[in-house]
């Protein structure tokens, strides 16, 4: 069967705009080490500094290449056009887009309506793209030419939520420390795992796309669930 070379393309520009998204913001560690704590300091932090168009444009190419490898599932059957996963993974894309749109807040100058928005849209985000992989990995399961994507699609989407248990322990401890839960936790530290293990969870699901572009025509469900093809 011919291979899919629309499919491919849109796999290899999800990967592109990890590895972009990867270089920009490491850059950024490197440039603005003197100002960012990583430990405490979310990496949103470096969107108010003097090269935060660092940040804007990682960003913005991890959400264009996430928008690429989500097409590239959807064309080649990895999952439904109108499945949760697909619903999940859209989500992660326009939350990666908000955060860009609406910067972190300034707590030198006091708090935004805008800050809350990239708050709770960077929220909605992390917590979307782990449950549209493990929805992704559940549509495809007992398909043996896919077991080694589902696998690690499944243990980055489980890592990626592991990282929230650290946050509701801070919550956890509020009442007790009197503290806020961000100051009970290494937020910044936290916050890089999470970041980095999602983004390898957008490369694992790029290089996924990839290789169905070159397997067998499948058909899906209106449920989601893929349905082999017949055999004579």
């Amino acid at each position: 069967m011919p291979r899919d070379t629309v499919s491919r393309g849109l796999a290899a520009v999800g990967g592109l705009g990890v590895a972009l998204a990867i270089v920009l913001v490491g850059a950024l560690h490197v440039v603005s080490a003197g100002r960012v704590d990583p430990v405490r300091r979310t990496i949103s932090e470096y969107a108010l500094g003097p090269d935060a168009w660092l940040f804007d444009v990682g960003v913005i190419a991890l959400a264009v290449g996430s928008l690429a490898v989500l097409v590239a599932l959807a064309r080649t059957r990895v999952l439904g056009p109108l499945s949760g996963a697909t619903v999940m993974l859209a989500v992660w894309v326009l939350g990666m887009v908000t955060v860009v749109v609406f910067e972190k807040t300034n707590w030198a100058v006091g708090p935004s309506v805008g800050g809350y928005i990239h708050r709770y849209a960077s929220l909605v985000a992390f917590l979307a793209l782990p449950i549209g992989g493990l929805l992704v990995a559940r549509g495809q399961r007992g398909r043996s030419e896919s077991f080694a994507a589902r696998v690690w699609t499944r243990v980055l989407a489980l890592a990626s939520l592991g990282w929230f248990l650290p946050i509701l322990w801070g919550f956890a401890l509020r009442p007790i420390t009197g503290r806020s839960w961000w100051n009970t936790i290494p937020l910044g530290l936290v916050e890089r795992g999470l970041a980095l293990t999602e983004v390898l969870l957008v490369a694992t699901l790029a290089v996924w796309a990839a290789r169905a572009a070159g397997s067998p025509a499948k058909a899906v469900a209106p449920g989601g669930t893929v349905v082999e093809p017949a055999r004579a």
